[in-house]
């Protein structure tokens, strides 16, 4: 079975480092929050790494196609819960001015049943995936 691994260090008293690959991601909070802003939280980067999954598989299947899609737009947003900190629901919402609506319904509804981090995140938050 594939894995997929990360590396965390510790950079100050806020800030963590992520090695992914080739790629370093500072990871923080806000200065209101305690942090020193050089980076984004890991909640956002959880949302940023919905969108980012899903979008690359749906580039992919654009690409597979053929399709003359070039201007796909998302928007993830994430209603916290109270207590254990966590996000009781996410909505990603998807946009393009694509002119088969039908077409591109279909293909976000196949590259959301494909997307790692979506079918990760079902049965645990509510999640709602949505054409705009």
């Amino acid at each position: 079975m594939p894995t997929i691994k990360v590396k965390l260090n510790q950079v100050d008293d806020a800030t963590t480092a992520a090695q992914i690959r080739n790629h370093a991601i500072d990871i923080d909070r806000p200065e209101a929050k305690g942090g020193n802003d050089k980076g984004a939280m890991g909640g956002e980067l959880l949302l940023a790494s919905l969108g980012g999954c899903f979008n690359s598989n749906l580039l992919a299947a654009v690409r597979a196609r053929d399709l003359d899609i070039d201007d796909i737009a998302i928007e993830v947003s994430g209603e916290l819960a109270e207590a254990p900190a966590r996000f009781a629901a996410i909505d990603m919402v998807v946009t393009s001015a694509f002119a088969d609506r039908a077409e591109f319904e279909k293909l976000v509804l196949m590259c959301e049943r494909a997307c790692i981090v979506a079918n990760t995140l079902k049965g645990s938050v509510d999640l709602t995936v949505s054409v705009g």
